[in-house]
C-alpha cells in the first residue's frame, strides 16, 4: 500500500524516539532567513545555563515577582520566554531558556528541542548571561555554553549563583577551577550572587553595562596603529623560515564583537597574534566582549 507522501518517519510520542531526527529533516526543509531581531531598543540579554541552575529564579528576583514557574526538576523551562524587565536602571529584555541537558547531538525529544532554542536565544542576544551552580562542581556542559556565547561573538558575563551557600574554602577552590578550566575567558566579566534571596543583584546591571560597552568599543586607526607600532618596536613578531614578518598598519574592520585586521608581509604565529590580543585588552579594555584579530598579507608596500 502506497501513501503517496513519500518516505516515513518513525518516532515515539511517548519517549521521544526518533524525534530528534526529525527536526533535523523539518529545519534542513525550512527556507535560509536571517533570525528576525526584536529592535525595540532594549538591550538583548541570552539567559542561558544548564537545567536547575537557577535562571528562572534569577529572573524572577530581578523582576520582583514570579514570571517562570521554578521547580527543582531538571528542564522544567521548556520553551524561551522573553521578559522585559526594569532592573538596575534600565529595562532589559531577558530570554529565559531551558537550559542544555546534553550535548545536541546526543539529546532527543524535548531536550534537543531545548537546545536548538538556546542557540537561537544566543543569536537572538547581544549579551550571554551564562549561570553556574557554586554548590557544584563545574562541568562539560557549562564550559561547553561558555563557548556557544564566546563563538557567537557575543559580549559575556558569567554568573556564580549560590555563592552565598559556600563556605570561604570552597570559594577558594572555585576560583582556582575557574580560572583554571576558563582560562580562554579570563575577560569574561563575572558575578558572585544568590538568585533565590537576590543577594549582590546590584552587580549584575553594572557588569552588563561594561560588557555591552566593550563589545561595542570601537578604536580610532591612528591610536591603533600608535598603539601598534609601540608594540612591534618593544616586541616584533619572531623570525618564520629566516626571515621577520614586517606588520604593516592595523585597522578595526567591526564591532559588536570588535573586528581587527592587521596587514604583515609575513605569516604571524598564533602564540603572536595572541600576544596582540592580549595586549589590546591590557591598553583598551575588552572586559566582557570577545575579540578578533586576523592577519591579512600584505606582499609589497604601495607605490
Amino acid at each position: 500500500m502506497e501513501l503517496g507522501l513519500g518516505e516515513p518517519r518513525f518516532v515515539s510520542a511517548l519517549h521521544g524516539r526518533g524525534s530528534g531526527d526529525l527536526l533535523d529533516l523539518l529545519i534542513a526543509q525550512l527556507p535560509e532567513v536571517g533570525t528576525a531581531q526584536v529592535d525595540d531598543g532594549y538591550r538583548r540579554v541570552a539567559l542561558v545555563g544548564r537545567p536547575n541552575v537557577g535562571k528562572s529564579s534569577l529572573l524572577n528576583v530581578l523582576a520582583g515577582s514570579p514570571r517562570v514557574l521554578v521547580d527543582d526538576a531538571e528542564g522544567t523551562t521548556r520553551d524561551a520566554v522573553d521578559e522585559l524587565i526594569d532592573f538596575g536602571g534600565s529595562t532589559w529584555r531577558f530570554i529565559d531558556t531551558a537550559g542544555i541537558r546534553r550535548r545536541a547531538h546526543q539529546a532527543s525529544g524535548t531536550d534537543y528541542y531545548a537546545s536548538l532554542r538556546t542557540a537561537i536565544a544566543l543569536d537572538r542576544a547581544e549579551v550571554a548571561l551564562v549561570i553556574f551552580d557554586a554548590s557544584q562542581i563545574l562541568t562539560e556542559q557549562d564550559i561547553r555554553i561558555v563557548s556557544m556565547a564566546d563563538e557567537a561573538g557575543k559580549a559575556l558575563v558569567i554568573v556564580m549563583n549560590k555563592w552565598d551557600l559556600v563556605d570561604e574554602e570552597r570559594q577558594l577552590v572555585l576560583d582556582r577551577e575557574i580560572e583554571r578550566q576558563l582560562e580562554r575567558y579570563p575577560w569574561a566579566q563575572r558575578v558572585n550572587l544568590s538568585a533565590k534571596t537576590g543577594w549582590h543583584r546590584d552587580r549584575l546591571a553594572p557588569a552588563l553595562r561594561t560588557a555591552l560597552t566593550n563589545w561595542e568599543k570601537r578604536i580610532p586607526t591612528a591610536k591603533l596603529n600608535a598603539f601598534l607600532g609601540e608594540l612591534v618596536a618593544a616586541n616584533p613578531p619572531p623570525v618564520r623560515g629566516g626571515k621577520q614578518p614586517k606588520i604593516k598598519f592595523a585597522t578595526q574592520a567591526g564591532t559588536c564583537p570588535p573586528k581587527f585586521v592587521v596587514f604583515a608581509n609575513g605569516f604571524l604565529e598564533s602564540a603572536y597574534r595572541r600576544f596582540i590580543e592580549r595586549r589590546l585588552r591590557e591598553v583598551f579594555g575588552f572586559d566582557g566582549t570577545p575579540i578578533e584579530v586576523a592577519v591579512k598579507l600584505k606582499e609589497r608596500d604601495d607605490a
